[in-house]
Order: C-alpha cells, then structure tokens, then sequence
C-alpha cells in the first residue's frame, strides 16, 4: 500500500520540494532568451509589468527602447512604432511598458525594479490626458498591474526624501485592501511615509522576501506569452510598402484608414465604432461637457516619474497626444480645458528641464491622425514614429533638472491652469 501511495503522491512531494527549493535559493534562475524577450516586447502582459526578471534582461541590451504608456499601446495598425521598426528593421524594438489602465503610479512602482537598466538610457514617455481626471489613479486598475516586488524594490531603494514620502503614502491609500498585501510590507511604508528609518530586521527581512518573489517572478512571469501581439505585428507587416519611403507610406496609410473608416464621420475605425459606439451614438452627444482634466492627484503621481526619470540620468521623449476634435466636439469635452491641461503638463515638464517633448495636442483634427476617440491612429503613429527615431538615433542631450518638490502639493494637484501665472510668480 505504501508503495503504490508514493507511486501516486511521490511526484508530486518530489515537485512541491524542487519547487521550494527554486524559490528560496539564493542562486539566480536564468530563463529569459532573445525569443521570450521579443514576446515580451509587445506583449501587454500584466506579468511583465509586475514583474522584472523579463524587463531586466530586454533593457540590459541598447537594442530595446523602454515605452510607457497606456491603451494607445494596443492600437497595431501598419505604424505602430512596434510594426514600422520591425518591417525597416531599426537599431532599436520599443518594449512596451504600458497597456489599458497603467498610469503613472504603475509606471513608477515598475521602474523601481529596473532602476539600473534605465541609467543613462532613452525612454519614449506618452501622457495621456485622460489619466487626469479628478481622483486620479483608479484602485482597481493599479492593483492589477501591482506586485509585492514592486513594493519591495521601492523600500529597498528609498532613501527617504520628500518623493519617497509620498510615493508611500500614496501606495498605502491606493493599494489598501489590495489581495496579497504583506503586513511586513506595509509596516516598512507606513514608516517611510513618516519620514522614519527602516530598522535593521526590516532590511533583513525585506532581503528575503526579495529572493522569494524574484524566483517566483523568473519562474512564471513568461506565462501565457507565446505569440502574444506578434501576430498582429506580422499582420501588419505586410501592408507597408517594402522601401522605407515617407511617400509610400503615406499612399499604405491612406488605403487602410480609408478602409477601416467607412462607416462612421469621426474618423474612428469601423471595429471600435460599430462595437462601441453606434448603438448608443446619441447618448454620448454632449455626455463629455463637464469633464475636466486639470485638476487631479494625476500631476503629483507624474511627479514620481519625472524625479526617478532624473535619478537616472533616462533621457526620455514625452508625447503629448491629441483627442479626436470631431468626437471631442460632439461629446462637448472643452476645448479651454484641453488647452489648459496642456499649460499645466508642459510647465511642470519644461520648468525642471524635461525639454524633449512632441505635443500633438493641436492635431486632433488632421485626416487619418486617430484611430478612434482618444488613441493614436495611422498618421498619428506615423508623425510619432519619425520624432522617435530621431531621438533614439541622436546623442542624449544630457539635460539639468531642477527638480521641485512644491509638484507633490495638493495646491499643484488642484491648481486652475487660468492663475498658473500667478502660481508661477509666487513660487
């Protein structure tokens, strides 16, 4: 009986000790290869993103350009900066940081882990203005994209300045009641968000808990990436002319969009606007007029991301994109609000010496330029596309930045763009 129980149960204590094993050894577990970081590049994953093992490996080599974002990352059309580098085969692939509901607090939190792969390197930065809305960071959306091991990597690095200040007391509002929270974890933020030093056994026990879920991160954060979003990368391939001609392109873009926008006066791509929109078209007249993307937690969150983007010497490229002026018309969204959330944005940039920016905000309303209401689209991508190269193809510029702790202040948050002269006279 005993020998046909083990012959059952033995596998499997064999396995659950192995496994154990793996994940409190104090050895490195090396899986990542070129095919699984190619996945991984346009993959979207939560996995990745939560994760480092898959990150550190892609961006130790200069041939992959971090990109953070957000929704517009999903948008494959034929120049999607993922597909026009891989047809003209660039020195550089984007490896997409960003996907549908990461905002700055996400991309902060998932820097941490990579600190040293973006020192000294270029990074391409999209702002979405729609990320600015009045409670700023949905608790649901961050907890998906969240791990134990960004929170770590956070305390870890910490030195207790007034942006780690924050940053904790930020993770500790929105992440309350998240599932998996550690106690320990949350102690070490609650102290740090008071301005005090971790204590010894902390740091010690911040260690290993570290090597856990770093071993628990290189075993399963490559799940489920096979094929990912590189078939919709090859679908696209092959309807972009195979000389890299601006003209070419431009005839390629014009016979897709006008294709896939036949059914609708916005602009939008048929798929999003049949699927979406054009059962309920006449409830979003006017639905948008009181939206407000000006006042918001957004701005300090941003804050997080431009002081560690300083830390590491990131040269980095911000994009600033537009919103479809004919849907933005329709659903009544303010064109003064737009203005002046571009205002705000642009002087908390330029005034710490973020220089490196494409503002698209004004471009809303050129032919082919979004796919649908809020996201980049063929023309879109394309005029991105020739700023991006350029940029990585250039010498870093080596910018100063006056960094500006008065960003994390709620009077910041909540400031009206129409007294910024004011603000910025008294300041």
């Amino acid at each position: 009986m005993g020998k046909k129980l083990w012959m059952i149960f033995g596998p499997l204590v064999v396995a659950a000790v192995v496994l154990i094993g793996l994940l409190f050894s104090p050895f490195k577990i090396n899986r990542i290869n070129s095919i699984i970081e190619k996945q991984a590049a346009t993959s979207l994953s939560p996995n990745i993103l939560k994760g480092d093992s898959v990150k550190k490996a892609a961006l130790s080599k200069k041939y992959y350009v971090p990109f953070f974002g957000s929704s517009e990352f999903s948008r494959f059309d034929l120049t999607h900066p993922s597909v026009i580098s891989e047809k003209y085969d660039w020195n550089f692939r984007p490896f997409l940081m960003g996907a549908a509901g990461t905002q700055s607090l996400t991309h902060f939190f998932q820097m941490q882990g990579v600190n040293k792969q973006l020192k000294n390197k270029k990074a391409v930065f999209v702002i979405s203005p729609q990320w600015f809305v009045k409670n700023g960071a949905d608790p649901q959306a961050f907890s998906f994209y969240f791990s134990q091991l960004q929170a770590v990597n956070f305390l870890q690095n910490q030195t207790g300045n007034e942006s780690d200040r924050y940053a904790a007391r930020r993770l500790l509002k929105i992440s309350r009641g998240t599932e998996g929270t550690n106690s320990e974890v949350t102690g070490a933020l609650q102290k740090v968000s008071q301005g005090k030093k971790l204590s010894g056994t902390e740091k010690t026990y911040l260690k290993y808990y570290k090597r856990l879920l770093s071993h628990e991160d290189q075993l399963f954060s490559d799940f489920s990436l096979k094929g990912g979003n590189e078939d919709k990368v090859n679908k696209q391939l092959k309807n972009l002319p195979d000389n890299e001609s601006d003209s070419l392109i431009r005839q390629a873009i014009t016979k897709q969009a006008k294709q896939q926008t036949s059914s609708n006066n916005f602009g939008i791509k048929n798929s999003f606007y049949n699927q979406r929109l054009k059962k309920r078209i006449k409830s979003f007249k006017g639905m948008e007029k009181n939206f407000n993307y000006t006042k918001s937690p957004e701005f300090s969150d941003f804050q997080l991301v431009l002081n560690q983007f300083a830390k590491d010497n990131t040269d980095v490229l911000f994009i600033i994109p537009p919103v479809n002026e004919k849907w933005a018309k329709y659903v009544g969204l303010s064109e003064n609000m737009l203005n002046g959330f571009n205002k705000k944005i642009n002087y908390q940039l330029k005034s710490q010496g973020f220089n490196n920016i494409v503002d698209l905000s004004k471009d809303g309303s050129k032919r082919y330029f979004m796919q649908d209401t809020i996201h980049l689209g063929w023309n879109g991508w394309f005029a991105v596309d020739q700023k991006i190269k350029s940029f990585i193809d250039e010498d870093s510029k080596n910018e100063t930045h006056q960094l500006n702790d008065k960003f994390y202040d709620t009077t910041w948050q909540k400031l009206d763009p129409r007294d910024l002269n004011t603000y910025i006279k008294d300041n």
